[in-house]
């Protein structure tokens, strides 16, 4: 298929009920790193990428403070490569995460350090407000367990201040959701799903009650759970496009909610990734995909 296709292709989601974004984004957290545990990746590529992306149409993008390896930051090539930011588009972080000594975001901050988490990455990005900020919830653990609301209450704050435009939660199960919007209105979840990951069903289907925004990290089967490539074979080779390719279209196709933000640092990546957008999977793709 061509790669010619822009990230518009895949149609608009209208966040917060005030600010439309494509739903095929672009994840910034391998911009840094190729992997957990791999060496930094050249900057200079990823800020090639990153312009290549805007290029391609792309409006959304998702990144955090704790997207670094070594020396080489995620906020720090967004800034390099894109500003001064076009209007259109949309930069997201995460806060919440803290760094342990492996490199690795063990910890949790507590509703006292999330002001200086937020300004931190407006001033790495060279923002005065952020479209949309996530509270990251859990460290590397499964979502549940622990009370949001003081976290949610803390940003809402940073929102009623104005350096908040938009606020999401992420690795969070419905309880921690509902007990968010019980603070503050939530715009976006960032949970982990994608073609061969369904176990979130009941937070998507609280979003699309509600008009949030399902934004699923790893959503080409990413950090230690991946897709099955042999299984979505067949529907790749039906249209000429990669596995990959189907993996998103499947979730563009899965919920009008869905927005997509697959990352890489890899040009060629990249523009496989933006081709999907104009993917259509029809009725005997999904039932095979479901199969």
């Amino acid at each position: 298929m061509t790669t010619q296709i822009t990230a518009a292709a895949s149609g608009q989601f209208m966040l917060g009920g005030d600010r439309p974004v494509n739903r095929l984004g672009f994840g910034a957290m391998r911009l840094p790193m190729g992997t957990f545990t791999g060496p930094a990746r050249d900057p200079e590529t990823g800020i090639a990428v990153l312009r290549q992306a805007v290029d391609g149409g792309v409006d959304h993008i998702d990144t955090a403070g704790f997207y670094v390896r070594g020396e080489v930051r995620a906020n720090e090539l967004i800034r390099k490569a894109l500003a001064p930011y076009p209007a259109e588009l949309l930069i997201a972080t995460k806060v919440g995460p803290l760094l342990g000594a492996d490199g690795m975001p063990t910890g949790q901050a507590g509703p006292e350090q999330l002001r200086g988490l937020v300004t931190e990455d407006l001033r790495a990005l060279g923002l005065d407000r952020f479209d949309l900020v996530y509270l990251r919830v859990g460290g590397m653990n499964k979502p549940g367990g622990e009370s949001v609301a003081d976290r949610f209450a803390a940003l809402a704050d940073l929102r009623e201040e104005g350096l908040i435009r938009h606020l999401g939660v992420s690795n969070v199960d419905v309880a921690q959701l509902d007990e968010a919007r019980g603070v503050a209105p939530v715009a976006a979840v960032q949970n982990q799903y994608h073609v061969h990951r369904h176990d979130d069903a009941a937070v998507l289907a609280r979003c699309v009650e509600h008009h949030i925004a399902y934004v699923p990290f790893f959503p080409l089967g990413g950090g230690f759970d991946p897709i099955e490539h042999d299984r979505l074979a067949q529907v790749a080779k039906r249209h000429e496009a990669t596995t990959a390719q189907v993996a998103l279209a499947w979730l563009l196709a899965s919920s009008p909610n869905m927005l997509a933000i697959p990352g890489t640092g890899s040009p060629a990546h990249l523009a496989e990734n933006l081709a999907a957008a104009g993917l259509r999977l029809d009725a005997a793709d999904l039932a095979e995909l479901k199969a």
